[in-house]
C-alpha cells in the first residue's frame, strides 16, 4: 500500500472510538464484581488483572476484523508489525491500580500510527464519563468539545500532574526531583493514569504534566490529544517524548518547566 492509499486519520479515529467504547463497556461490566490481581510485571506494584487481558483481546479482535493487515502493539503482549503501514498502539486498561481499587481514573487508550507517525487517538474513561479524541491536523476534543489547554503563563501558579514508576529505585529518584518541583509550582496532582493526565493537560484541568517511564501505549493517544490542543510535548533538550521523560505544557510554561526538570539530578535519570 502506497502513501496515497493510507486511510484518513478521521477514519482511523472513528474506528478507534467505536472499539474503545466497546472495551470500556466490557471493563465497566467486569468492575461490578470483585477484581483480583492476576499477575505482576516489573514489580509487585505493577499489577495485571484478567480484565486487562480481556480488554486487549477484544480490542485486537475488533481491529483485526475491520483492518486485518494492520499491526498492533499492546501493553499486555501484542506485538505485530502488520503489512499495511498502519499500526495500532493500545493500552487496554490504563490505570489498573485505580481500577483494582474502584477509583474512576482509568481508561482505554487506542492510537493509530501511520508510517511511524501517530495520526489518531482516543482515551476513553467510561467511569468518569470522559472521552478524549484527536486526529492529526484536526484538533482534539473532550466529549466533542474542542480543547485548547491551559492559559497559565506562570509556573508558580501552575497545577502540575505527574506519576511515579513501579520500582523502588525509580520512585526514590522521582521523589528527589519532586522535592525540587513542589516549591516552584502551585501544587502537584498524581492521578494514576498517564493517558488521562495528558488529556487533563489538554483540557486545562491541570496546567502541565511530566512523567518518567512511559511506554508507547501509555502516551501515544494522549500525547496526540495534548499536541492537537496546542501543547508542547517532548522530553529534555529537544528530544521527543519517550520512556526517559514526557513533558506536556502550554508553550508559555514549557521552557520553565523543562529547565526545572533538567536541573541536577535531571528528571530523565534514575
Amino acid at each position: 500500500m502506497g502513501a496515497a492509499d493510507r486511510p484518513p486519520p478521521r477514519d482511523l479515529l472513528a474506528l478507534a472510538l467505536d472499539v474503545a467504547r466497546e472495551a470500556g463497556d466490557l471493563l465497566l461490566r467486569g468492575r461490578t464484581g470483585d477484581v483480583v490481581t492476576e499477575s505482576t510485571k516489573s514489580s509487585p506494584t505493577d499489577v495485571v488483572t484478567a480484565l486487562d487481558r480481556a480488554s486487549e483481546e477484544l480490542v485486537a479482535g475488533r481491529l483485526r476484523e475491520v483492518r486485518p493487515g494492520d499491526g498492533l502493539l499492546g501493553e499486555e503482549g501484542a506485538d505485530d508489525p502488520g503489512t499495511s503501514g498502519v499500526r495500532w498502539i493500545v493500552d487496554p486498561l490504563d490505570g489498573t491500580v485505580n481500577f483494582l481499587y474502584n477509583l474512576p481514573n482509568w481508561a482505554v487508550s487506542i492510537a493509530a500510527e501511520v508510517d511511524g507517525q501517530v495520526v489518531a487517538g482516543v482515551v476513553h474513561a467510561p467511569a468518569l464519563g470522559v472521552t478524549y479524541t484527536a486526529a492529526l491536523g484536526d484538533g482534539s476534543a473532550c466529549n466533542g468539545v474542542p480543547l485548547a489547554g491551559s492559559a497559565a503563563t506562570d509556573l508558580a501558579h501552575a497545577l502540575v500532574a505527574t506519576g511515579f514508576g513501579y520500582t523502588v529505585e525509580r520512585r526514590i529518584a522521582q521523589v528527589t526531583v519532586l522535592t525540587r518541583v513542589v516549591p516552584r509550582v502551585r501544587d502537584i496532582r498524581r492521578m494514576g493514569a498517564a493517558s488521562l493526565d495528558l488529556g487533563a493537560a489538554a483540557a486545562g484541568l491541570v496546567d502541565a504534566y511530566y512523567e518518567r517511564g512511559l511506554h508507547p501505549w501509555d502516551h501515544a493517544a494522549g500525547a496526540l490529544v495534548a499536541t492537537e490542543a496546542g501543547l508542547r510535548v517532548g522530553g529534555l533538550h529537544g528530544r521527543p517524548i519517550s520512556n526517559d521523560l514526557a513533558i506536556a505544557a502550554p508553550p508559555a510554561l514549557f521552557d520553565e518547566l523543562h529547565d526545572l526538570l533538567a536541573a541536577d539530578p535531571p528528571a530523565d535519570r534514575d
